[in-house]
């Protein structure tokens, strides 16, 4: 653990597919369907932020961010809060942030900000300076930038694989930003804007995702996204699902018991998917039982891959989970960024005070694909993703907020949107056009062994008989070659290699 410190589209064929459900914004499905979807369905990539402009006005005086008619607006807003009731039984929007220790027929969900930007009645905001709100609202603007370019790079081969965290701006960003410098983070794969907000570096991330010589936490072996940062306190992503939080909850307990750590805490990012895991009830079991300050948040996003959420559970959302492990909880609304800070800031304070794990679900909603190997035309109506992006946009509702407040123009927009789109291709070409790291360095690390001593022989048989293999077809075949180029030293350091090292 870290101490301290314009294409011409051509017709398909049609094809039979699995059964579609209908838009997840609306009435539940009385019964399943076979449907038919195009074979080429375009794959859709990270909505651009809205466009920027002064809004209307409604009769009451109030800046209008969504359009259309009051009943249009009414109509969509019944529809935005049905995911909630489907996943969440008959969960209803509060202004309080009040956490439960008990189970309850409905559970709320905790908002500030309505879809257009404007406070809830009887909602406060959380202690926030505009310096503070522009931090956070600067990184939910860069993301959208970092997952537009690597997307596209991915579709031109130019990284393997990628993953988005388009419309969960608000709920990744608000809990990071709540955390203190010294906390530790696990996250699942989402959580790249946290990593962003908390100082990691656009040059770091951008080498990790190409795997070249600058990525030193790990060293070009893990695929694109499975950051690791220990100067941040962000543990290493893995691809298993949920396989994080039993770590989490090993974390919390060290913490815990060590006079040194008193006062910091651990945060464990998940979605609704993991929360189907083992992992899922082993992790909670072990953090109420041995204790240690715990977060365990849940990003409620939808989908796990292309399961919605009404076929993975029967009970209200992941929330009502946490009073059968005697944890505290709340539910937010994770597209509203001040609402993810003020129970995120609140959950902490209770989490380090009683030394214990609280559970926080924010319901938010997945604009992009699960990742680059999914195509979620198939599972979802295009129109559903649409209607989140323009109606319930987490970038557009702070924006809103803080123009209200004259915080913010269109000027300063236009500029912050420039220097993030420059600043985002400065890095990634250069991190495309370094080297990767030496061969040698995929031996390293896999056992731990105290400096002087050996490591087992199977490493070094392994690396020996990548040596002979280097010299015998390195400069004789073409693909190997060509490869060779692409690491420090060529592969020189274990040509010759006599299968020994320290």
């Amino acid at each position: 653990m870290r101490r301290a410190g314009p294409i011409t589209r051509v017709a398909a064929p049609t094809a039979t597919v699995l059964p579609l459900r209908g838009l997840i914004t609306g009435p539940p499905p009385t019964s399943h369907r076979l449907t038919t979807t195009p074979t080429s369905a375009p794959l859709p990539h990270p909505t651009p932020l809205p466009a920027f402009k002064l809004p209307a006005t409604s009769q009451e005086g109030k800046p209008l961010y969504v359009p259309g008619t009051a009943e249009e607006r009414q109509a969509r807003h019944v529809r935005m809060s049905s995911p909630l009731r489907r996943g969440t039984h008959e969960s209803w929007w509060t202004p309080e942030r009040a956490f439960f220790n008990a189970v309850a027929k409905t559970i709320p969900t905790y908002r500030v900000l309505d879809e257009e930007g404007h406070l809830v009645r009887g909602a406060q905001v959380p202690d926030v300076t505009k310096e503070e709100a522009m931090a956070m609202y600067k990184t939910m603007t860069l993301i959208p930038i970092v997952d537009n370019v690597l997307y596209q790079s991915q579709r031109q081969g130019r990284i393997s694989f990628y993953m988005q965290c388009a419309g969960e701006e608000a709920a990744v960003v608000g809990s990071a930003a709540a955390m203190l410098p010294d906390d530790e983070f696990f996250g699942q794969y989402r959580e790249s804007a946290a990593l962003l907000h908390r100082g990691f570096p656009l040059n770091s991330l951008m080498a990790q995702c190409f795997g070249n010589v600058e990525d030193t936490s790990t060293k070009g072996r893990q695929m694109p996204v499975h950051y690791s940062a220990p100067e941040f306190g962000f543990h290493t992503i893995t691809s298993p699902l949920a396989t994080q939080m039993p770590q989490a909850a090993g974390a919390a307990y060290a913490l815990k018991l060590d006079e040194s750590r008193q006062g910091d805490c651990v945060i464990c990012y998940f979605g609704d998917g993991a929360a189907s895991e083992g992992d899922f009830h082993a992790a909670l079991g072990m953090n109420s039982v041995l204790g240690g300050p715990c977060i365990w948040f849940c990003r409620n996003n939808g989908f796990a891959i292309s399961t919605p959420i009404i076929d993975q559970y029967a009970g209200d959302g992941i929330a009502s989970r946490g009073p059968g492990y005697g944890l505290d909880t709340i539910r937010v609304d994770g597209n509203d960024a001040f609402a993810v800070l003020g129970a995120v800031r609140e959950a902490r304070r209770r989490a380090v005070e009683g030394k214990k794990g609280v559970l926080v679900e924010a319901m938010t909603y997945r604009v992009g694909h699960h990742s680059t190997s999914d195509d979620s035309s198939k599972y979802r109506a295009a129109e559903e993703v649409k209607e989140w992006s323009i109606v319930d946009n987490p970038i557009h509702r702070l924006r809103a907020f803080l123009v209200e407040k004259g915080w913010w123009s269109e000027p300063e927009e236009k500029a912050m949107l420039a220097k993030h789109k420059a600043d985002v291709l400065t890095s990634f070409k250069r991190a495309e056009k370094m080297p990767k790291p030496k061969l040698g360095e995929m031996f390293n690390d896999v056992w731990a062994v105290k400096r002087g001593e050996e490591v087992p022989r199977v490493i070094m048989e392994q690396r020996a008989e990548l040596g002979r293999l280097l010299k015998k077809y390195g400069d004789a075949w073409e693909p190997w070659r060509r490869e060779r180029k692409k690491f420090v030293e060529e592969g020189e350091d274990v040509i010759d290699c006599d299968g020994r090292g320290t």
